[in-house]
């Protein structure tokens, strides 16, 4: 087998600004062929396919017809968040491996529902997190886990788009969706890149959480406004009493450097990390203003191929689902790849945890919202009952 073959679950912006370009034009191409894909919007579909000349007969509007109608290895599933149990869960029992971008889910008993099928069914689940191949947090998890730093005490990370990101009003929109705002919180978009960077270099498990949340700025645009969070507050505590504080959001000045603003701040017993990644490659001057270039996330080669760590993290998982389809990849690999660690189940529960903390927290006067705390151990217990037993 010199190739996977590929079936494509939802073909709409996160292919068309990331995948199409690990697809077609990456160094990882190589390992794929891309046979089918399936999405109810026949334009979002005809976007796709039609560049790539996907034919006709390979084009679905039902992930169901997809998989039962064209011989494929695994699919990539592009949904919203919620809905990433079904589709991965029927692959899965159908015999195919499944990448979903992060995260893994919504909810903690989507996520256990969906780890449950790989592990009956034999086949491999993989989670595009791709802050994790991010050098920066590479080096930091490295360096922490050899005791350079000490023990983890408190950390600061935010992660904040321009309101364009955000905004109805906005021509063209950042997202297809108008009422992305209110169908997706900063929680579920961007918090949980931050989380799961943070477990990723501190390989702490979360206790408790709470959430605080602004809708200020969504609410007073015009002439159409929102329903949905301005920024968010996470605080996490872990087993050893660390604390961090992750702020997201979506409503920085249009003339942000850049379309998304982040850095994070990590102090030990030993020393502190500035991980810098509001810096995350070259700042230029244009006609259209000053921008900062992120290439080490995604940067675009002359002779047209694409590379950067948005592309080599589900590039690199992808090589794995190929070596395990030859028959090569021994059981400690795979074994490792469904842990509930490799695969986000952690970052889940923070990310329920902390949207349960704001549904019951108290509103404050002027668009402002402070959660109630959520036992971590006890909210994945009523969640899953027994099965609880395989986490805790």
């Amino acid at each position: 087998m010199d190739r996977l073959r590929l079936g494509i679950i939802g073909t709409g912006s996160v292919v068309r600004e990331i995948y199409r370009h690990l697809y077609f034009h990456s160094d990882y191409s190589r390992l794929l062929s891309v046979e089918a894909a399936a999405d109810p919007s026949a334009a979002a579909l005809s976007a796709f396919c039609d560049p790539y000349g996907i034919p006709l007969d390979r084009r679905y509007s039902s992930y169901v017809e997809m998989m039962s109608g064209t011989e494929l290895d695994a699919v990539q599933v592009n949904t919203p968040d919620s809905l990433h149990e079904e589709p991965t869960v029927r692959a899965l029992r159908s015999g195919l491996d499944v990448l979903v971008p992060k995260p893994l889910a919504d909810t903690i008993g989507a996520a256990h529902a969906m780890i449950d099928a790989a592990r009956t069914s034999g086949r491999l689940l993989v989670v595009d997190f791709h802050k994790r191949d991010d050098p920066r947090i590479r080096e930091a998890a490295a360096r922490y886990r050899r005791g350079d730093y000490g023990e983890y005490q408190c950390s600061v990370w935010y992660m904040l788009d321009k309101l364009m990101v955000a905004d109805p009003n906005h021509e063209p929109r950042f997202f297809a969706s108008p009422d992305f705002v209110e169908k997706n919180s900063p929680i579920s978009f961007l918090t949980v890149h931050m989380a799961d960077a943070l477990l990723s270099i501190i390989g702490l498990r979360p206790v408790t959480v709470r959430a605080s949340s602004w809708n200020q700025k969504l609410a007073s645009l015009r002439p159409i406004s929102s329903k949905g969070c301005d920024m968010c507050d996470t605080e996490v505590t872990f087993e050893n009493g660390g604390i961090a504080h992750i702020l997201t959001g979506w409503h920085l000045p249009n003339s942000a450097h850049a379309t998304t603003v982040q850095s994070a701040r990590l102090i030990c017993t030993n020393g502190m990390v500035d991980l810098g990644l509001d810096t995350p490659g070259f700042r230029e001057l244009a006609a259209e203003g000053i921008q900062e270039r992120n290439p080490l996330f995604r940067n675009f080669e002359p002779d047209g191929s694409v590379s950067g760590y948005g592309i080599s993290r589900p590039g690199r998982l992808y090589g794995k689902l190929l070596r395990a389809r030859r028959g090569e990849m021994p059981a400690q690999e795979r074994d490792q790849l469904l842990d509930p660690v490799e695969l986000g189940f952690w970052t889940t529960v923070i990310l329920q945890a902390a949207e349960k903390s704001l549904a019951s927290g108290d509103c404050l006067p002027g668009g402002a919202t402070r959660g109630a705390q959520v036992d971590v151990e006890a909210l994945v217990r009523e969640e899953l009952g027994g099965d609880a037993a395989a986490y805790l």
